[in-house]
């Protein structure tokens, strides 16, 4: 039955997309795991990566997402095509280095890497958690970029200042601590966004900031509120491929109504 539910959702927002046509802009995904053998929507088996890395090289541009926010502001020569595409992942599993990068090395994809740094080394009920070798193996890659998620995967719209800040400086310290770099780059926890004070510290941080939207970034678009596209396991390759090219936004509407309900009371 939620099979079914979710499938009508899709052929629902591909309609949709006829009528609501998806602006020209640079499109970012998001992904949580790939093979991690956690179940559920957020863990990609590995070779349905595979297959969509393949098309992403044969079919668009994947770019960094540097190169991404570079566009949106419009800080480069180059032109925003509607092509550019750039990959994200959220949390911190250890199939980021078992199954994730090699498949990005294979292909030679490059793609950002959002850690709440208090998942490292601990245990999950989802995942095996992502370790600080594995972490600093991960960012040696030219092909990754490393950000921030947080510290303990808090959602900033209901935390304090004082709090918020330790969530942001604490996770910054780590990562600079275990892998020599700054982030530049800031995932907002369930990619809800943060109260006012949230928003101006993580402004205050970092280069950018990504929540929830499933549309493409036309140019002009706020770099601290970029819209990004989950990939899910339930999205076979006809519904990956409106995604990677800026549509499906009707299903993240409808999701973030639910959602809204889901985290109503939650801090992480």
């Amino acid at each position: 039955m939620i099979a079914i539910a979710r499938s009508a959702v899709k052929s629902s927002a591909s309609v949709i997309d006829k009528v609501r046509t998806p602006p020209t802009g640079v499109t970012i995904l998001i992904y949580h795991r790939v093979g991690a053998g956690s179940g559920g929507e957020m863990d990609l088996p590995p070779e349905a990566f595979d297959i969509q890395l393949q098309w992403l090289n044969e079919q668009r541009q994947v770019i960094t997402l540097d190169d991404a926010v570079d566009l949106v502001t419009g800080n480069t020569d180059r032109q925003v095509t509607g092509r550019e595409v750039a990959l994200t992942f959220d949390d911190g599993t250890e199939d980021w280095v078992d199954n994730v990068l090699p498949a990005l090395e294979r292909h030679h994809t490059p793609a950002a890497f959002y850690v709440a740094t208090s998942f490292i080394s601990q245990s999950s009920a989802a995942a095996p958690a992502l370790s600080w070798s594995g972490l600093g193996e991960l960012a040696s890659s030219n092909l990754v970029t490393i950000g921030s998620h947080t510290h303990g995967h808090m959602l900033l719209d209901r935390l304090d200042a004082d709090r918020t800040a330790q969530e942001l400086d604490r996770s910054i310290d780590l990562l600079e601590e275990h892998t020599g770099s700054t982030p530049q780059h800031f995932a907002y926890p369930k990619a809800v966004l943060g109260s006012p004070a949230a928003e101006a510290a993580v402004r205050s941080r970092f280069r950018s900031a990504v929540i929830a939207g499933t549309r493409p970034n036309p140019l002009g678009t706020d770099p601290f509120r970029l819209h990004r596209s989950p990939i899910q396991a339930s999205d076979d390759q006809r519904w990956f491929q409106k995604k990677a090219a800026g549509g499906m936004r009707a299903e993240d509407d409808l999701r973030r109504t639910a959602n809204r309900l889901r985290y109503r009371g939650l801090e992480s």
